[in-house]
């Protein structure tokens, strides 16, 4: 694997498009690892900071992820150095879209990121720059359709994303209009660990959770956890976090949902636990599951040892790269989790938003809740099972995934 693994990183991607904003300070890079199956897809982020080569590692991230949730395409991501707080953002995006839409309109398909918003920026910004829809590119160069049938596949991949969700079973309030693009990732996160201890042995019902991060993503898996039966024992976020030794309830776990503000976990006072008394104390609570969900490099080597001994079973990742390795994959942290305990990869857990898009992609699809979350729990389920057929024991599962990503990719 590890062989692969090198061999995969060491190559040169096929496309770097380099743009430097007139007006402003702003860099950006496209980075299109390879056009496996004539497209790309990638979503845009916008950082402070960011540079080439944090672009080109997300790309190759995303056709490791491609593998599993499909269509059979090459990696891609675009990035901008930018402050996103800066008032001038969306001109700056608005250059950039005006930019890359060749790329955009023939092979390039694009989406929402790190602090570039799918639905307010992406989609009206790409539209205004000639662009039908931001994965017109991988219609084109991938799935070549009829004008009628890119028209009508577009117009149902549109309304899938934002799709209003109606059943109580995958919305924490049907009031409140919560959408696919919402809750479908952390969806996975959660159907991940459900699958695991299907088909691994045992069952999700009465294990003990902890949840990091309480964005969109570590939110949703926090609520499908406790939907399942998880008792989520501590929630950490940037500005503290919440613990219960025997477990919140699904009603308190779904209000802490309906209360956060933005990304950002909300407890009252005497719930609240400030960030540095909460990082001392939740990597020794007592759990078996882990969801991972905040930023990207993380998760220390001295944490997950404690999480270990404090009887952790398994991983799933929300957070790409969770681990606080330089390696663009599998650097040393995360080797020595994955051989001690069941690590489920990000590019199976997290590949949930992802699969939506190949989803409403692929063929013409009804718009139902149910019919929507099962396809995503279907090819989670699925590429685990692949992963079991190779390897039944409960370690190296994340190695075993990359061999059976990487024998697609090389």
């Amino acid at each position: 694997m590890k062989e692969l693994l090198k061999q995969y990183e060491e190559k040169a991607p096929e496309i770097v498009f380099n743009w430097k904003d007139p007006e402003t300070e702003a860099e950006g890079w496209a980075v299109i690892n390879s056009l496996r199956g004539g497209a790309a897809g990638g979503g845009t982020r916008m950082r402070e900071g960011l540079d080439m080569n944090e672009v080109l590692s997300l790309a190759k991230t995303m056709e490791v992820k491609f593998t599993v949730s499909g269509p059979p395409i090459g990696g891609a991501k675009s990035g901008i150095n930018f402050n996103p707080n800066d008032p001038r953002k969306r001109g700056v995006l608005e250059r950039w879209y005006r930019a890359v839409s060749p790329l955009l309109k023939s092979y390039y398909g694009t989406g929402g990121d790190l602090n570039v918003d799918e639905i307010h920026e992406v989609i009206p910004i790409t539209e205004d720059a000639g662009v039908w829809h931001p994965q017109e590119g991988v219609f084109n160069g991938h799935f070549k359709p009829t004008e009628a049938d890119k028209i009508n596949r577009i117009g149902q991949l549109r309304l899938g994303v934002i799709k209003v969700l109606e059943s109580p079973a995958y919305s924490p309030d049907t009031t409140k209009k919560y959408t696919v693009a919402d809750m479908i990732t952390g969806f996975g996160v959660a159907e991940a660990v459900r699958h695991y201890y299907d088909i691994y042995g045992g069952s999700v019902i009465g294990k003990k959770a902890i949840v990091q991060g309480f964005g969109n993503v570590g939110a949703a898996a926090a609520f499908y956890l406790a939907q399942m039966g998880a008792r989520v024992v501590g929630i950490i976020d940037r500005v503290g976090g919440v613990i219960k030794e025997e477990g919140f309830t699904f009603d308190e776990i779904k209000m802490f949902f309906l209360h956060k503000k933005g990304n950002t976990l909300i407890a009252d006072a005497d719930r609240m636990i400030p960030f540095a008394e909460m990082n001392e104390r939740i990597w020794s609570l007592q759990t078996e599951i882990f969801a991972p969900c905040a930023a990207s490099r993380l998760i220390t080597k001295d944490q997950i040892t404690q999480m270990i001994e404090s009887g952790l079973e398994v991983i799933s990742c929300g957070a790409n790269v969770p681990f606080a390795d330089k390696e663009i994959f599998f650097g040393p942290i995360m080797e020595y989790t994955d051989e001690k305990v069941s690590l489920i990869p990000d590019f199976i857990s997290n590949c949930g938003m992802a699969r939506v898009f190949a989803f409403f992609m692929e063929g013409r699809v009804a718009m139902e809740d149910e019919l929507i979350f099962n396809d995503t729990s279907d090819v989670i389920r699925k590429a685990i099972l692949n992963i079991f057929k190779q390897n039944h024991t409960k370690t190296n599962i994340s190695k075993t995934a990359f061999e059976i990503a990487l024998k697609q990719l090389l």
